[in-house]
This record gives structure tokens, sequence and C-alpha cells, in this order.
């Protein structure tokens, strides 16, 4: 039993699970633990662990990046097929929702039945502006831009974009300007999703 217990302590069994053990050593665990079950134990706990720490440190996948990566292959896969640049005008407290309706009414701009919770359709792109048509169901998560002004023009639905402590009512017509360096969120506060022109520009 002495001999186990100083056999576990060696490293072995850390050195097994994590998959760096030889294929000579990994043979010798295994036939051990078929016949020591203090050994198969120590193997189970070890395994228990390394599962424990790996969901306590998971970080949850920001739901913005999927959507904003899927739209830039569709935006680059329209324009491979022979679509010109857009030209879509600077969002400002002026905008209007009609100034985008080239690209509102387009039926390869429409988010589809089945989607993820945030959806996008780029309508153009350049290294200083980026102009997307924007679905979100529920929220958007906190987030602080430092090299981008990020401007919203809502189209349908209605939503709160919580600044720190401050919170903005939008609804279908609205402008909005994120400040740099602040911390935001947006919070959907309608039953249909919150469609907007999302335009990002370069600080």
């Amino acid at each position: 039993m002495e001999k186990m217990n100083e056999y576990i302590k060696s490293g072995i069994i850390e050195t097994y699970v994590l998959g760096l053990a030889s294929p000579s050593e990994a043979r010798e665990v295994e036939e051990i633990a078929a016949t020591n079950p203090e050994v198969g134990v120590a193997i189970e706990e070890f395994s228990e662990m390394l599962e424990r720490q790996a969901l306590i440190n998971a970080i949850t996948p920001d739901p913005i990046i999927k959507p904003m990566v899927l739209a830039t292959i569709n935006y680059i896969t329209r324009r491979e097929k022979g679509e010109l640049p857009g030209t879509p005008p600077m969002l400002n407290e002026d905008s209007l929702i009609s100034d985008y309706s080239e690209w509102l009414q387009r039926d390869d701009m429409m988010r589809p039945t089945e989607s993820d919770d945030v959806y996008a359709r780029i309508i153009n792109y350049t290294p200083e502006v980026t102009t997307a048509i924007v679905w979100i169901k529920n929220y958007a998560p906190a987030e602080e831009h430092t090299d981008e002004i990020e401007r919203f023009l809502i189209v349908e639905g209605t939503c709160e974009i919580i600044i720190e402590k401050n919170v903005y009512e939008l609804s279908p017509g609205d402008f909005f300007e994120i400040p740099l360096f602040r911390s935001h969120l947006i919070k959907v506060t309608s039953d249909p999703w919150c469609k907007a022109i999302l335009q990002r520009v370069a600080a």
C-alpha cells in the first residue's frame, strides 16, 4: 500500500491524465490501474479536478464576435461575386432610416428566421468606417472602445443603451453615439428584435 501511495504521489498520474506520458508509461499506468483500484480512483479524482478548474476559469465568448465574423465572410463572398462597394451615408443626428432603404430592403440583407441572438450584415467596409445592419434579440454585453467611435440608428424595436450609470432609451429613428473609453451595454426592451444601422468609425 505504501509503495502504491508513493507511485500515486510520483506525478505519473498527473502526467498520464494530461496526456504527457510516454506510450510505455501510459501502458504501465493502465496495467497498474487495472489491478489497483486506488490508482483508478486517483486518475478519476485528478480528471475531475481538472474539469472543475476548467469550468471555474472558463471565459464566456463574446456573443458579438461570431456574428461579426460571419458577416465579414458574407461581405467578402458578396464582393468576390461582383457586388460593388456601397456608399452608405455617415450616421449623425440628422440621419433618417430612409437614408439606408437601399440596403434595408434587399432580400439578402434580411435576418433569417433561425439565427443566433445577435445577427449582422455588413453594408460596406473601409479601414476607416464599417457600416452594418445588426439585429439584437436580448442584449449586447458590456464593452469599451478605445480606437473607434460606435454609432447607432434604431430601425425597429426599442432598446436601452447603458453607459456606466446612465440609461438612454432608444426607439426607431433615434441616433446615438457611444463615447470613447466608456463602458456600455445594450439591453433590448421590445418583443421584436432591435434592428439598427451600426457604424464604427476609426478614432
